[in-house]
Formats: structure tokens, C-alpha cells, sequence
């Protein structure tokens, strides 16, 4: 029996809190203004004093540039049918046909098709990259033993070793999941973090290429993989907050929910754990919706729902940082889109690179590459369980940035203007357990009248899959 046949249909609310103002919490917003109309009250609290969670477009040397999410992935349409719907068509736009690049074996390399997530499909997609010992591993895999999985996750990582050897892992994927997650196969579950490889071996496959293969399109589209906003992400943010016509609560943290004895539910605000009577900063609402990351949900759910609590508190989190340069006009860059590092690559001395990846921005997208405009650059720093990375200063961690740059590129020049944007536990990490904790997290939310929730944390770290938990949030919430 479903929860709809087991449950009454309610009357569908007239308040509802959505508590995060990230994209899954203003997806949500946006999503009940549509769904109940103008006479509902619809309030957004955050904690933060501006809008849009890991989403943010900042000046730089007077131009909007993002420094959370830069892209979202065009082939998974509920972000950009999204953005259509909140009327910016007109900015949307995609990549150039500027291809990415690797650092292996100590040197820079274009990033191999026919691969999903680093995974090779063939010995032959990654004979550029990898050693020849590393090559040969990768065409032995598909003489090994038939590959067969349970249907519990398993670590990423460890069936990576297991039918590769250690390589592939560390100059292909882990690079790739690190821009993703800011964390390694090893820590990663298959089955949470590239399902269509598990799903093709469940199907039949009996290697790991001959998944990979299975999971790539005959023949290549060509419809562009990703999109962005030409005045930056922060405008879908904007734009959701104005079109949903919330009150909006922002620097004021939910510290407890309540139900209440009657039906709805009692949100009250405010940093401090103080008097237990109500206060007139409490929010009644028939309905809520939590677009928090793991430990604020867990906080909240802990009393009202302990079994979605402990798992949200079972869930990992990695920081990161931004580290965006606007250089002089005319500085030439190389004619890539960027450049991912692996962990155990070394500078020419010997030290550890800083930054994770660079993105060349204005090779990337044409908006950003303008003749006579400033030439811009991110450099993307921090790895889940590497703390002392981003213990420096903000001076420090533009200084490694740039000395990192100048070894990869030699350009040297010093920037117009400069940003650092820290995302301290800004990425859960999707590992063993994941999917059944998400699972947990469902089943007793469920259980819950007029509470849902969404974001990050869920099914999916990117845009798209944050808008989609904000959407189902909403229209759960609703009766829908």
C-alpha cells in the first residue's frame, strides 16, 4: 500500500517554511508558490546572510563571476527547464568546444574519451595517460574473472584496484571525483556515485570496460553536456527567490522543529538553545521543507524523526575552496578548458600541488573570453580528509594557487583582481551505505505529514539533482 492510499489526502497548506536557501530550497519555494498560489505564505530561512547555498556570483574586476557552481549538466533537463521557466532563456548558454586535460606522470595530457567518471571503456582510451603497464592492466580486465556485484554499494575505489591496479584510479578517476565530490574512489560508493556502470553489469556485463562501453552512446551527440547563465548562476538564485514572493529570513538559523499537537508544525529560530515556550520568533506553518545539508538536518530531525536523523549524521562532508583570478587582458593560457591534478602528482620541486583542478574560464565559455576583457581563472583547492590545505590564509592560498598555475601554464602575470571562496563541509561524499541511508532518510520522512525534504545530500550533488529534490519537495508537501 502507498503512503497516499494509507493516508487521507489533506487540505493542501496555506504556510509552509522551507528552511535552506540554497537552489533546492528556492527550487522548492518557487515550485509552492506554483502550486498554491498567491494567498499562501511561503517563508525561506537560512542561517547565511545571503542567498543561494554552494551557488554565488560575485564582481570581479566588475564582472559577475561564479565561485560555487559554475555549470550545470545540460543533459539532465530540470535545471535548465528551470531556469526557461523563470524566464532566462535568453541567458543560457554552453561550453566552447575547448576539450579538458589531465596532469599524469608528470605531465599534462588531453582527458581521454571513451571513459565515464575516468572509468575506461578500452585500453586504447587511455594508452595517452596511463603508463604501459597501466595501459596493459586496463586491456587484462576484460579476460578477469566475470564480474559480478551484490546488490548492496561497494567501494569505489576498491573495485577500481582490484580489476585495474592502483592507476587508473589515481591519475584518472580520483581526478574526475574530485571535482565532483572533492573526494577519492576509495571513500566512494559504485553504486551512489556512477549507477548506469552498476546498473550495466547487473544487466549482463561481465567486466568493467565492457560496462563502460555499454553506459556510451554509439555514437557521439551533439548536444552540449553542460549550460550556464551568462551573468552567472547567482540570477537563477534571484530569480527563484523574487518569482516565489517568499518572506525571506535570512542570518536567522532554525534551531528546533516541533509538531504540533493539532496538526503543522512549530519552527523556531534563533542561534541559541533558549526558553522552551513559545516566543515570537517561532513560525507556525502546515507544512516544511528541510533543504539543509547533513548536520543542520540531523539536528532538526533529531527528535521528530530519530531514524532520518542518524542517518544524515552517518554522512561525510569535504570543504573546499575557490580561488578566482581575473588576469590581465591578453594573457595567453593554454588552449584547453582546464586541467584536473590527481592527489600524487608532484610540482618539479618535489612539493605537492595546492589546487585540485583549474578551470580556464575564458577558454571554457565564450562570454568570459571577450577580446580586451580581463582573462579568467579558478582554481579549485581541497580533498575530503586534507584539513591542512585550507588551514592558510586566504593571502597564502592565492599565493600556492598562482605558484601552481605558473608550474602547470608559466603564466606568471600578476592578477587585475582576485576572489577566495571557502565552502567549509560544502560536499557530502557519497560512500558505501549511501543509497541506504538516503533510503532511511525517505522512509521516515514519509511517515511525517506535511515534511519533506531535499538538497545535496540526497541523490545527486549537482544542480539538476538539487532542483529535483526541491521540486519533489514542494509537490509532496502539497499532496502531489
Amino acid at each position: 500500500m502507498t503512503y497516499s492510499e494509507e493516508r487521507p489526502r489533506h487540505s493542501r497548506p496555506r504556510e509552509v517554511v522551507v528552511v535552506g536557501a540554497g537552489v533546492a530550497g528556492l527550487s522548492a519555494a518557487w515550485r509552492l508558490r506554483a502550486e498554491l498560489g498567491a494567498q499562501a505564505r511561503i517563508t525561506v530561512c537560512d542561517a547565511a546572510s545571503v542567498l543561494g547555498g554552494k551557488v554565488r556570483t560575485v564582481e570581479l574586476v566588475g564582472r559577475r563571476f561564479d565561485v560555487g557552481a559554475e555549470a550545470v549538466l545540460a543533459r539532465r533537463p530540470e535545471a535548465v527547464e528551470l531556469m526557461r521557466e523563470a524566464g532566462l532563456a535568453d541567458q543560457v548558454v554552453h561550453p566552447t568546444s575547448a576539450s579538458g586535460s589531465v596532469r599524469a606522470l608528470g605531465r599534462t595530457a588531453a582527458l581521454p574519451k571513451g571513459t565515464m567518471m575516468g572509468i575506461p571503456a578500452s585500453a586504447e582510451s587511455v594508452a595517452g595517460v596511463l603508463s604501459a603497464d597501466g595501459v596493459r592492466a586496463v586491456e587484462e580486465e576484460r579476460h578477469a574473472p566475470p564480474l559480478t556485484l551484490p546488490p548492496h554499494d561497494v567501494s569505489l575505489g576498491a573495485l577500481l584496484r582490484e580489476r585495474f591496479g592502483d592507476e587508473v584510479v589515481e591519475r584518472l578517476v580520483d581526478p574526475l571525483l574530485g571535482g565532483v565530490y572533492a573526494g577519492g574512489a576509495d571513500g566512494l560508493g559504485l553504486r551512489a556515485t556512477v549507477p548506469a556502470v552498476a546498473a550495466a553489469v547487473d544487466a549482463g556485463a561481465t567486466s568493467l570496460t565492457e560496462a563502460v562501453a555499454a553506459t556510451l552512446p554509439a555514437k557521439p551527440s551533439s548536444a552540449p553536456v553542460f549550460a550556464t547563465l551568462r551573468d552567472g548562476l547567482g540570477g537563477l538564485v534571484d530569480r527563484l527567490a523574487t518569482g516565489s514572493a517568499a518572506e525571506l529570513r535570512l542570518g536567522q538559523p532554525v534551531r528546533e522543529l516541533h509538531r504540533r499537537p493539532g496538526g503543522g508544525w512549530r519552527v523556531r529560530l534563533g542561534a541559541a538553545a533558549a526558553a522552551h515556550a513559545p516566543t515570537d520568533a517561532d513560525l507556525e506553518a502546515d507544512a516544511v521543507v528541510l533543504a539543509v545539508p547533513p548536520p543542520a538536518a540531523s539536528r532538526l530531525l533529531a527528535t521528530v524523526a530519530p531514524d532520518a536523523a542518524a542517518a544524515y549524521a552517518e554522512m561525510e562532508l569535504a570543504s573546499m575552496a575557490v580561488v578566482a583570478l581575473a588576469l590581465p587582458p591578453g594573457t595567453e593560457l593554454p588552449p584547453s578548458s582546464g586541467v584536473l591534478i590527481g592527489e600524487r602528482e608532484r610540482r618539479s620541486d618535489g612539493r605537492p600541488f595546492t589546487a585540485k583542478a583549474f578551470t580556464f574560464s575564458a577558454r571554457k565559455w565564450a562570454h568570459h573570453g571577450e577580446p580586451g576583457q580581463p582573462v579568467f581563472v579558478r582554481g579549485s583547492v581541497g580533498r575530503f580528509g586534507d584539513t591542512g590545505t585550507l588551514q592558510v590564509s586566504d593571502d597564502e592560498l592565492l599565493a600556492r594557487v598562482r605558484s601552481d598555475l605558473a608550474e602547470l601554464t608559466g603564466v606568471t602575470a600578476d592578477p587585475v583582481d582576485s576572489y577566495v571562496q571557502r565552502w567549509g563541509g560544502g560536499l557530502p561524499q557519497y560512500g558505501v551505505g549511501h543509497l541506504d541511508r538516503v533510503a532511511r532518510i525517505e522512509k521516515a520522512v514519509a511517515e511525517l505529514d506535511g515534511l519533506a525534504v531535499a538538497g545535496a545530500a540526497l541523490r545527486g550533488v549537482g544542480v539538476p539533482a538539487c532542483v529535483a529534490t526541491g521540486t519533489a519537495a514542494a509537490r509532496r508537501v502539497v499532496g502531489r
